[in-house]
Protein backbone atom coordinates (compact mmCIF):
# COMPACT_ATOMS: atom_id res chain seq x y z
CA UNK A 1 0.00 0.00 0.00
CA UNK A 2 1.38 3.17 -1.00
CA UNK A 3 1.66 5.61 1.88
CA UNK A 4 1.48 9.15 -0.31
CA UNK A 5 -0.77 10.00 -3.06
CA UNK A 6 0.52 8.60 -6.48
CA UNK A 7 1.77 11.12 -8.80
CA UNK A 8 1.80 9.19 -12.09
CA UNK A 9 1.48 12.45 -14.26
CA UNK A 10 3.22 15.32 -14.18
CA UNK A 11 1.83 17.17 -17.59
CA UNK A 12 0.78 21.09 -16.38
CA UNK A 13 2.19 20.27 -12.50
CA UNK A 14 4.47 23.37 -11.60
CA UNK A 15 7.20 22.39 -9.88
CA UNK A 16 10.00 24.00 -7.92
CA UNK A 17 13.05 22.43 -6.94
CA UNK A 18 15.93 24.36 -4.66
CA UNK A 19 19.12 23.70 -5.45
CA UNK A 20 19.29 22.08 -9.25
CA UNK A 21 22.23 24.05 -10.61
CA UNK A 22 23.82 20.66 -10.79
CA UNK A 23 23.75 17.24 -9.71
CA UNK A 24 20.67 15.04 -8.53
CA UNK A 25 18.65 18.46 -8.75
CA UNK A 26 19.16 19.36 -11.76
CA UNK A 27 18.72 16.26 -13.17
CA UNK A 28 15.19 15.79 -11.73
CA UNK A 29 14.35 18.77 -13.09
CA UNK A 30 15.20 17.80 -16.60
CA UNK A 31 13.04 14.52 -16.16
CA UNK A 32 9.92 16.53 -14.86
CA UNK A 33 10.58 18.81 -17.52
CA UNK A 34 10.13 15.98 -20.50
CA UNK A 35 7.40 14.50 -18.23
CA UNK A 36 5.63 17.93 -19.23
CA UNK A 37 5.85 19.46 -15.87
CA UNK A 38 6.24 23.72 -15.52
CA UNK A 39 9.67 23.48 -13.73
CA UNK A 40 11.70 26.28 -12.13
CA UNK A 41 14.51 25.82 -10.42
CA UNK A 42 16.57 27.64 -7.64
CA UNK A 43 20.03 27.66 -6.66
CA UNK A 44 22.76 30.15 -6.02
CA UNK A 45 24.77 29.99 -9.77
CA UNK A 46 22.77 32.14 -11.69
CA UNK A 47 25.13 30.23 -14.58
CA UNK A 48 23.64 27.21 -13.83
CA UNK A 49 20.52 27.93 -13.79
CA UNK A 50 20.30 29.58 -17.07
CA UNK A 51 22.38 27.25 -18.85
CA UNK A 52 19.29 24.80 -17.61
CA UNK A 53 16.79 27.32 -18.65
CA UNK A 54 18.20 27.49 -21.96
CA UNK A 55 18.22 23.48 -22.44
CA UNK A 56 14.54 23.32 -21.28
CA UNK A 57 12.29 26.38 -22.71
CA UNK A 58 9.69 26.97 -20.96
CA UNK A 59 11.23 26.36 -17.13
CA UNK A 60 12.11 29.34 -15.27
CA UNK A 61 15.51 30.31 -13.17
CA UNK A 62 15.14 32.13 -9.89
CA UNK A 63 18.25 32.38 -8.28
CA UNK A 64 18.29 32.22 -4.71
CA UNK A 65 20.43 31.47 -1.76
CA UNK A 66 19.02 28.54 0.63
CA UNK A 67 20.65 29.50 3.48
CA UNK A 68 18.86 33.14 3.58
CA UNK A 69 15.25 32.71 4.66
CA UNK A 70 14.21 36.32 2.83
CA UNK A 71 16.03 35.48 -0.15
CA UNK A 72 13.71 31.86 -0.28
CA UNK A 73 10.45 33.58 0.74
CA UNK A 74 11.21 36.04 -2.19
CA UNK A 75 11.33 33.56 -4.68
CA UNK A 76 7.93 31.55 -3.40
CA UNK A 77 5.86 34.59 -3.56
CA UNK A 78 7.11 35.07 -6.91
CA UNK A 79 5.89 31.88 -7.78
CA UNK A 80 2.58 31.60 -6.27
CA UNK A 81 1.77 35.00 -7.63
CA UNK A 82 1.74 33.34 -10.78
CA UNK A 83 -0.70 30.73 -9.43
CA UNK A 84 -0.51 27.19 -7.80
CA UNK A 85 2.27 25.23 -7.20
CA UNK A 86 2.15 21.29 -7.18
CA UNK A 87 5.40 20.16 -5.72
CA UNK A 88 8.52 21.76 -4.25
CA UNK A 89 11.41 19.52 -3.48
CA UNK A 90 14.73 20.87 -1.69
CA UNK A 91 18.21 19.17 -2.93
CA UNK A 92 20.27 21.86 -2.24
CA UNK A 93 23.40 20.30 -0.30
CA UNK A 94 26.61 20.82 1.00
CA UNK A 95 29.63 18.48 1.04
CA UNK A 96 32.93 18.05 2.57
CA UNK A 97 34.84 14.86 4.31
CA UNK A 98 35.68 15.55 8.00
CA UNK A 99 36.30 13.57 11.12
CA UNK A 100 37.11 14.73 14.46
CA UNK A 101 40.09 15.42 14.69
CA UNK A 102 39.40 18.21 11.91
CA UNK A 103 36.45 19.77 13.21
CA UNK A 104 35.91 23.26 11.83
CA UNK A 105 33.08 24.62 13.22
CA UNK A 106 32.68 27.33 10.41
CA UNK A 107 32.11 24.36 7.69
CA UNK A 108 30.22 22.17 10.28
CA UNK A 109 27.92 25.33 10.44
CA UNK A 110 27.78 25.40 6.26
CA UNK A 111 26.70 22.34 6.54
CA UNK A 112 23.73 22.84 8.82
CA UNK A 113 22.78 25.98 7.16
CA UNK A 114 22.04 24.27 3.98
CA UNK A 115 21.54 21.00 3.95
CA UNK A 116 19.00 21.61 7.28
CA UNK A 117 18.20 25.22 7.55
CA UNK A 118 17.77 25.55 3.83
CA UNK A 119 15.00 23.21 3.96
CA UNK A 120 13.17 25.09 6.70
CA UNK A 121 13.44 27.97 4.72
CA UNK A 122 11.51 26.30 2.13
CA UNK A 123 9.10 25.07 4.59
CA UNK A 124 8.59 27.95 6.04
CA UNK A 125 7.78 29.91 2.44
CA UNK A 126 5.56 27.19 1.05
CA UNK A 127 3.11 25.33 4.16
CA UNK A 128 0.78 28.34 4.32
CA UNK A 129 -0.30 27.70 0.40
CA UNK A 130 -0.16 23.90 0.47
CA UNK A 131 -2.37 23.98 3.81
CA UNK A 132 -4.50 26.39 2.20
CA UNK A 133 -4.91 24.18 -1.07
CA UNK A 134 -5.25 20.91 0.50
CA UNK A 135 -8.40 22.87 2.49
CA UNK A 136 -9.91 22.58 -1.24
CA UNK A 137 -8.84 19.18 -2.19
CA UNK A 138 -5.64 20.10 -4.02
CA UNK A 139 -2.83 18.72 -2.00
CA UNK A 140 0.74 19.48 -2.88
CA UNK A 141 3.73 17.22 -2.48
CA UNK A 142 6.83 17.99 -0.33
CA UNK A 143 10.10 16.32 -0.94
CA UNK A 144 13.04 16.38 0.63
CA UNK A 145 16.87 14.83 -0.76
CA UNK A 146 18.67 13.46 2.27
CA UNK A 147 20.82 10.29 2.40
CA UNK A 148 21.77 7.37 3.17
CA UNK A 149 24.71 8.90 5.85
CA UNK A 150 22.01 10.18 7.57
CA UNK A 151 20.68 6.20 8.71
CA UNK A 152 23.69 5.99 11.30
CA UNK A 153 26.93 7.49 11.76
CA UNK A 154 29.92 6.94 9.54
CA UNK A 155 33.73 8.10 9.49
CA UNK A 156 34.33 11.06 8.06
CA UNK A 157 30.93 12.11 7.96
CA UNK A 158 30.78 14.02 10.86
CA UNK A 159 29.81 17.64 9.65
CA UNK A 160 27.22 15.70 6.44
CA UNK A 161 25.74 12.88 8.24
CA UNK A 162 23.97 14.43 10.78
CA UNK A 163 22.45 17.20 8.62
CA UNK A 164 20.92 14.60 6.67
CA UNK A 165 20.08 12.21 9.79
CA UNK A 166 17.57 16.21 10.60
CA UNK A 167 16.16 16.06 7.40
CA UNK A 168 15.09 12.45 7.70
CA UNK A 169 13.57 12.55 11.40
CA UNK A 170 12.28 15.95 9.74
CA UNK A 171 10.28 14.31 6.77
CA UNK A 172 8.89 11.39 9.43
CA UNK A 173 7.55 14.36 11.37
CA UNK A 174 6.00 16.33 8.05
CA UNK A 175 4.65 13.31 7.43
CA UNK A 176 2.65 12.71 10.45
CA UNK A 177 1.31 16.21 10.14
CA UNK A 178 -0.04 16.11 6.80
CA UNK A 179 -0.83 13.29 5.65
CA UNK A 180 -4.38 13.46 7.14
CA UNK A 181 -4.59 16.94 5.17
CA UNK A 182 -3.42 14.79 2.23
CA UNK A 183 -0.57 16.77 1.40
CA UNK A 184 2.61 14.23 0.20
CA UNK A 185 5.82 14.12 1.95
CA UNK A 186 8.62 12.42 0.76
CA UNK A 187 12.31 11.72 1.67
CA UNK A 188 15.02 10.97 -1.02
CA UNK A 189 18.05 8.81 0.60
CA UNK A 190 20.65 8.20 -2.32
CA UNK A 191 23.50 6.01 -2.00
CA UNK A 192 26.78 7.25 -4.04
CA UNK A 193 25.67 9.75 -6.88
CA UNK A 194 28.00 11.34 -9.58
CA UNK A 195 27.90 15.09 -8.45
CA UNK A 196 30.46 17.70 -7.86
CA UNK A 197 29.79 16.94 -3.83
CA UNK A 198 31.08 13.14 -4.84
CA UNK A 199 33.67 14.11 -7.17
CA UNK A 200 35.72 15.26 -3.73
CA UNK A 201 35.58 11.58 -1.95
CA UNK A 202 38.82 10.52 -1.79
CA UNK A 203 37.61 6.45 -1.52
CA UNK A 204 36.17 3.98 -4.33
CA UNK A 205 32.12 4.68 -3.84
CA UNK A 206 30.56 1.24 -4.20
CA UNK A 207 27.48 1.13 -6.37
CA UNK A 208 28.09 4.75 -7.97
CA UNK A 209 25.13 6.12 -10.67
CA UNK A 210 24.46 8.67 -12.45
CA UNK A 211 22.42 11.70 -11.35
CA UNK A 212 20.21 10.64 -14.20
CA UNK A 213 20.35 7.29 -13.07
CA UNK A 214 18.66 8.95 -9.35
CA UNK A 215 16.43 11.26 -11.01
CA UNK A 216 14.74 8.28 -12.67
CA UNK A 217 14.61 6.24 -9.08
CA UNK A 218 12.83 9.71 -7.93
CA UNK A 219 10.35 9.85 -10.31
CA UNK A 220 9.47 6.15 -10.02
CA UNK A 221 9.24 6.32 -6.52
CA UNK A 222 6.69 9.59 -6.66
CA UNK A 223 4.35 7.51 -9.24
CA UNK A 224 4.81 4.35 -6.62
CA UNK A 225 3.57 6.88 -3.80
CA UNK A 226 6.28 6.10 -1.43
CA UNK A 227 7.27 8.11 1.56
CA UNK A 228 11.06 6.78 1.21
CA UNK A 229 12.88 6.51 -2.07
CA UNK A 230 15.96 5.33 -1.70
CA UNK A 231 18.55 3.78 -4.17
CA UNK A 232 20.24 1.99 -5.94
CA UNK A 233 19.29 -0.89 -3.86
CA UNK A 234 22.10 -2.90 -4.26
CA UNK A 235 23.88 -0.65 -1.79
CA UNK A 236 21.22 1.39 0.41
CA UNK A 237 19.23 -1.85 1.78
CA UNK A 238 22.70 -3.16 3.07
CA UNK A 239 22.67 0.30 4.75
CA UNK A 240 19.39 -0.39 5.58
CA UNK A 241 20.15 -3.34 7.22
CA UNK A 242 22.60 -1.79 9.58
CA UNK A 243 20.46 0.28 11.21
CA UNK A 244 19.41 -3.09 12.92
CA UNK A 245 22.45 -3.91 14.53
CA UNK A 246 22.95 -3.10 17.85
CA UNK A 247 25.91 -0.70 18.68
CA UNK A 248 28.83 -2.95 19.11
CA UNK A 249 28.57 -4.77 16.18
CA UNK A 250 27.58 -1.66 13.92
CA UNK A 251 30.81 -0.02 15.12
CA UNK A 252 33.32 -3.14 15.04
CA UNK A 253 31.89 -3.93 10.72
CA UNK A 254 32.06 0.02 9.95
CA UNK A 255 35.73 -0.02 11.29
CA UNK A 256 36.68 -2.79 9.46
CA UNK A 257 34.65 -2.16 6.43
CA UNK A 258 36.00 1.08 6.01
CA UNK A 259 39.50 0.60 7.79
CA UNK A 260 38.95 3.82 9.46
Amino acid sequence: MSLNPKIQSWQGKVVWLVGASTGIGRATAAALHELGAKVVVSARSTEGLNSFVAEHPGSVALPLDAADAQSVKAAADIILSKGALDCVVYCAGHYREMRAESLDLADMLRHVQINYLGALNMLDAVLPHFLARALTGKPGHISLVGSVAGYRGLPQSLAYGPTKAALINLAETLYLDLHDKGIGVSIINPGFVETPLTARNQFTMPALISPEQAATGIVKGWAQGRFEIHFPKRFTLWMKALQLLPYRLYFTLTRRFTNL
